[in-house]
C-alpha cells in the first residue's frame, strides 16, 4: 500500500469483480445500457415537467427533483463502475475516493428524506383535496425540497469526515465496483464505534423516520380512500399513489438490506459475501433509477398525455 512520508494513504484499489473476467463483460454491457436508459428516461421527465404548464404542480416538482437526483447519483458512480468492468483492478486516489463517496452517499439520504416528503404531498392530495392548493403552495413545498437536499449533503458531510479520521494501515483494496463507505469502513485499522454510532444515529433520523412519515401517511391515505363510496373513486385515487408507492417499497426495501446495521470492522476477501454485497449494491445504484421513470410514466396517464403532447409539438416544429 502506497503511502506518503507522514503516513497518509494515497490510493485504494477497487477490485470488483475482476476475479470474475466474463460476469465483468457482461455487466459491462447490461450497466451501459442501463446508465443510457436512466439519462434518457428521467430527463425525459424533467422535460416534461417543465413543458407542460399542466404538470406544475407540487407533485411533479418533486418528481423533477427525484429524476434529477436518480440522474446525479448514477453519474457518481456508474461511470467508475464501467471503467473498472473495463480495467480489472481500478486504482484511485485517496481524495478522488472520499469525492465519490461523499456524493454517492448524499445523493442516497436526500432520496430518503425526498421520498419521505413526497408521501406527505399525496397525504394532503388525497385526504384535504379541498385544502391542497392552500396547504402545498410554493412557499411549502419548494423547503420541502431544499430540505430534502441540504440533509443529504450534511450527514454526507459528518459521515466522509469521519471517515477520512481513520487510519488505514494494512489493507487499500476495496471489494467494490465504488468507494462505498462500509466497504472503505472495513479497511480501517482503528476503532471504528464512532463511526458506526453515527451511522446508526443517521439511519434512524433520515432513513427510520423518513419511512416511518411514509407508512404513516399510506395508512391515513388507504383509510380515507377505502371511504370513497364509487369503485371508479377509489381507483382513480389510489392511481396517484401507486407509483410512488411501488418506488418506496423497492428503494427502502434495497437500502434497508445495507444500511439498517452498519457492520463493524471485519477482514475482508474476494469471497463470495462480498460479491453478494457489491451486486446488491449495483441493483441499489442503477436498476432503481431506471425502474423510477418507468414506474411513474407508465402508471400515469397525465406523463403519458404530456410526453405525447411534447413529441407531437416537436414533431410539428420540424415539419415547419
Amino acid at each position: 500500500m502506497e503511502r506518503t512520508n507522514d503516513s497518509m494513504l494515497t490510493e485504494f484499489v477497487l477490485v470488483g469483480l475482476s476475479a470474475h473476467p466474463k460476469l465483468q463483460t457482461v455487466l459491462f454491457l447490461l450497466v451501459l445500457w442501463m446508465y443510457l436508459m436512466i439519462l434518457l428516461g428521467n430527463g425525459v421527465l424533467i422535460s416534461v415537467s417543465i413543458y407542460d404548464s399542466h404538470l406544475h404542480t407540487p407533485m411533479y416538482f418533486f418528481l423533477c427533483n427525484l429524476s434529477f437526483l436518480d440522474i446525479c447519483y448514477t453519474s457518481s458512480s456508474v461511470p467508475l463502475i464501467l471503467d473498472s468492468f473495463l480495467t480489472g483492478s481500478k486504482r484511485i486516489s485517496f481524495s478522488a475516493c472520499m469525492i465519490q463517496m461523499f456524493l454517492s452517499f448524499a445523493m442516497g439520504v436526500t432520496e430518503c428524506v425526498l421520498l419521505g416528503m413526497m408521501a406527505l404531498d399525496r397525504y394532503v392530495a388525497i385526504c384535504y383535496p379541498l385544502r391542497y392548493p392552500v396547504i402545498m403552495n410554493k412557499g411549502a413545498y419548494v423547503p420541502m425540497a431544499v430540505a430534502s437536499w441540504v440533509s443529504g449533503f450534511v450527514d454526507s458531510v459528518v459521515q466522509t469526515a469521519l471517515a477520512m479520521q481513520l487510519p488505514f494501515c494494512a489493507n487499500n483494496v476495496i471489494n467494490h465496483f465504488v468507494c462505498e463507505i462500509l466497504a472503505v469502513l472495513k479497511l480501517a485499522c482503528a476503532d471504528i464505534s464512532i463511526n458506526v454510532i453515527s451511522m446508526a444515529g443517521s439511519t434512524l433520523i433520515l432513513l427510520v423516520i423518513p419511512l416511518l412519515v411514509v407508512s404513516i401517511s399510506y395508512i391515513f391515505i388507504i383509510a380515507t380512500i377505502l371511504r370513497i363510496p364509487s369503485t371508479e373513486g377509489k381507483r382513480k385515487a389510489f392511481s396517484t399513489c401507486s407509483a410512488h408507492l411501488t418506488v418506496v417499497i423497492i428503494f427502502y426495501g434495497t437500502i434497508f438490506f445495507m444500511y439498517a446495521k452498519p457492520k463493524s470492522k471485519s477482514s475482508v476477501g474476494p469471497d463470495n459475501e462480498d460479491i453478494v454485497e457489491a451486486l446488491i449494491s449495483l441493483f441499489y445504484g442503477v436498476m432503481i433509477p431506471m425502474l423510477n421513470p418507468l414506474i411513474y410514466s407508465l402508471r400515469n396517464r397525465d406523463v403519458k398525455t404530456a410526453v405525447k403532447n411534447m413529441l407531437g409539438s416537436k414533431n410539428f416544429s420540424d415539419g415547419i
